[in-house]
């Protein structure tokens, strides 16, 4: 066995998410407006987000595998769901598919991003990354079947206006969404955990001590409480600055969707980061965990919420994809299939998912 290794405490994330707090309550207070400050509190996120991968690590470690990626996964979504409530909610002309956008974004990214960048990472190691296909499998299936019943159904519906859901199609659609994501959790930490815990190549549970020693329960509950802190403070902070966000897309004559992928790309920060450190000590399953659990409560959580604000505003919720988009969620199924099915994966199936990404950040920037 190996000897563990120590989890080094660095005091930047210490320091971030209250410098955040306190940046939150005076742009409260004072408003700013200027590009300058708006620069500097793109810094202040930054920073802030990467604070809360940090404690979220943390308390991951704590509570072990696969609850600390269940842990990780539900903060991002917090702040994704946050942002996109915070947009909805300011009136823009672009809210009624913003959830969509967003939703789908996350979705694409996680599944080939995230997915793409662990398996590169792995496979680099030593030529091949190994994970437990059934538990992939497991995730990727739950992942596809809510990303059609969600966003591929809408289209093809008769109730309502294409692409839109009748008031009893988006309730169903919710709770649906929202069951399927608490089914998943069960079988993950506790009908199947051993499905989604890290493999070596023979198929062997890499077990907590050949990772690094677990962090003491004070130092578990003092990134808890700072985790909390650095996600109220992002959800604020990204609600003040979405109307710069959105100002730099149209200043840059790109479409509005592109406001879903910029959102995506901030939240999914603290889940890359996680991944890559994963995958750089060959834990890919638990990088897997992190791609797949994080589209999974995007969309089974995420979609039920923009529902009821939807229902409750009378705001007319426009979740069908468009026909390009369909195109990429097609590939991502044939390809994620083909990658998961043998339990071991090339760097080149990892850059396929990569190409796959960067094609559908370009096409929504070039329609």
């Amino acid at each position: 066995m190996q000897t563990p290794t120590t989890h080094v405490i660095r005091s930047w994330p210490y320091f971030w998410p209250p410098i955040a707090f306190v940046v939150l309550l005076a742009s409260l207070v004072f408003h700013p407006t200027n590009a300058f400050v708006a620069l500097a509190l793109t810094v202040v996120l930054i920073g802030v987000v990467l604070s809360a991968v940090e404690h979220a690590e943390v308390v991951a470690h704590r509570v072990g595998e696969p609850f600390g990626s269940l842990i990780l996964a539900l903060a991002v979504t917090v702040i994704e769901v946050g942002m996109i409530v915070m947009l909805m909610l300011s009136d823009t002309s672009g809210a009624t598919t913003l959830a969509r956008d967003t939703v789908f974004s996350a979705t694409i990214l996680t599944t080939n991003m995230i997915i793409g960048l662990s398996l590169v990472i792995s496979a680099g190691r030593g030529g091949l990354a190994y994970f437990n296909e059934a538990g992939a499998a497991t995730e990727f299936s739950a992942v596809f079947v809510l990303a059609t019943g969600t966003m591929v159904i809408p289209e093809m519906t008769k109730s309502a206006p294409e692409g839109i859901f009748s008031t009893s199609q988006l309730i169903f659609a919710a709770l649906v969404a929202f069951m399927v994501w608490v089914a998943f959790v069960i079988t993950q930490t506790r009908g199947h955990r051993d499905f989604f815990l890290p493999v070596k190549k023979h198929g062997e549970v890499i077990t907590q001590t050949e990772h690094a020693t677990r962090p003491s329960n004070r130092r578990a509950l003092v990134s808890l409480l700072l985790l909390l802190l650095s996600l109220f403070s992002v959800v604020g902070l990204s609600e003040i600055l979405s109307h710069p966000l959105e100002a730099a897309v149209k200043a840059l004559g790109m479409p509005y969707a592109m406001v879903g992928v910029m959102i995506s790309l901030i939240v999914l920060m603290p889940e890359t980061l996680s991944a890559i450190n994963n995958a750089r000590n060959g834990r890919t399953q638990i990088a897997l965990n992190l791609g797949y659990g994080s589209a999974l409560a995007s969309i089974g959580l995420t979609i039920p919420t923009v529902g009821m604000i939807s229902l409750i505003r009378g705001m007319p919720l426009v979740l069908g994809l468009e026909p390009i988009h369909l195109a990429l969620l097609t590939m991502t199924g044939i390809l994620s299939i083909l990658t998961i099915s043998q339990g071991k994966a090339m760097r080149l199936q990892g850059a396929m998912h990569l190409v796959v990404a960067a094609s559908y950040i370009f096409l929504v920037a070039v329609p």
